[in-house]
């Protein structure tokens, strides 16, 4: 065989995969019969047409097609697009109606898949009953929060709840938790200052907390526009963690009070030393004093 029947066959071959039927998953149609609303494809290669889409070809996934004609899928099925999405999206990341509305049909269809799998859920054995039912710990993989990921935390969540409770609720036009994570997340977000990578939550129910962990890299990419070919200011960041008391109340709601904040290195990230790791601010103390919270510290999700 010559060298150029030999790079043919390759051209080939990689034409093959790179145009072949690889859809994910086509979403549900019918809403009002099923339970499911009328949508197109979330994803299709360039080369599925139309009529492919509608009728997906045998190689196609079954854990991401879901067949119009039988039942609607399990829960493993839901599940399995769920995180398919997450990943798609960033984990909700991808989607920021401060930049614009683009990718907003994939978050619509990503929501509607979250809400299909609660619609599943069965009281008696998917509703936790106590702190020992959701042992250990939570990584994110998706979330529809708009301005930040990381709005899971018990200090994010009392932020919020904390403007619930003000005399006047809206500002510009827009309700004041939400005009304030959209500020937050522009002055810490701007130019890739900074980013956000693995968001948890571990569950200890011997001491009664939850731990809502987020890692930060600050200056992750800087150069100086246009000129630059190398790297301007180091890199740095850590874990940051906010603790909570918590316990499990009747139908699942878990109650929370937020009790401190601190941090922990993550490997192969730079800090700031090794005093910033052993700082505990004690953000329930301060809490409650100020004058907007008249003294509330508690708050149940």
């Amino acid at each position: 065989m010559t060298m150029n029947q030999i790079n043919s066959a390759v051209v080939a071959i990689v034409a093959s995969l790179l145009t072949g039927g690889v859809q994910s998953f086509v979403s549900p149609r019918n809403f009002g019969a099923s339970g499911y609303h009328a949508a197109g494809p979330l994803f299709a290669t360039s080369s599925t047409s139309a009529s492919s889409v509608d009728a997906p070809s045998p190689s196609t996934s079954s854990w991401f097609t879901d067949d119009i004609e039988s039942r609607p899928p399990s829960k493993e099925k839901v599940k399995a697009q769920i995180l398919q999405l997450g990943a798609a999206l960033d984990r909700g990341q991808s989607y920021n109606p401060t930049s614009g509305e683009y990718y907003s049909s994939s978050m619509a269809v990503a929501r509607s898949k979250v809400e299909s799998l609660i619609s599943l859920a069965d009281a008696e054995t998917n509703v936790p009953k106590s702190l020992e039912d959701i042992e250990g710990e939570w990584e994110l993989v998706f979330t529809t929060v708009k301005h930040g990921i990381f709005r899971s935390s018990p200090f994010f969540l009392a932020v919020q709840e904390a403007f619930e409770y003000a005399v006047e609720k809206e500002a510009f036009g827009v309700d004041k938790a939400t005009l304030f994570f959209k500020l937050h997340e522009l002055q810490t977000c701007s130019w890739g200052v900074s980013k956000i990578g693995r968001v948890a939550q571990r569950i200890d129910p011997k001491s009664g907390y939850l731990y809502s962990e987020f890692d930060t890299s600050i200056f992750s990419l800087t150069v100086i526009p246009i000129l630059g070919w190398f790297k301007l200011l180091p890199t740095f960041g850590g874990c940051v963690i906010t603790a909570a008391k918590s316990k499990m109340s009747e139908g699942g709601v878990l109650e929370m009070e937020v009790d401190y904040t601190t941090s922990r290195p993550v490997p192969g990230l730079s800090g700031l030393g090794e005093w910033i790791w052993s700082v505990k601010v004690p953000v329930g103390a301060i809490w409650k004093f100020l004058p907007w919270n008249k003294g509330r510290m508690h708050l149940a999700v």
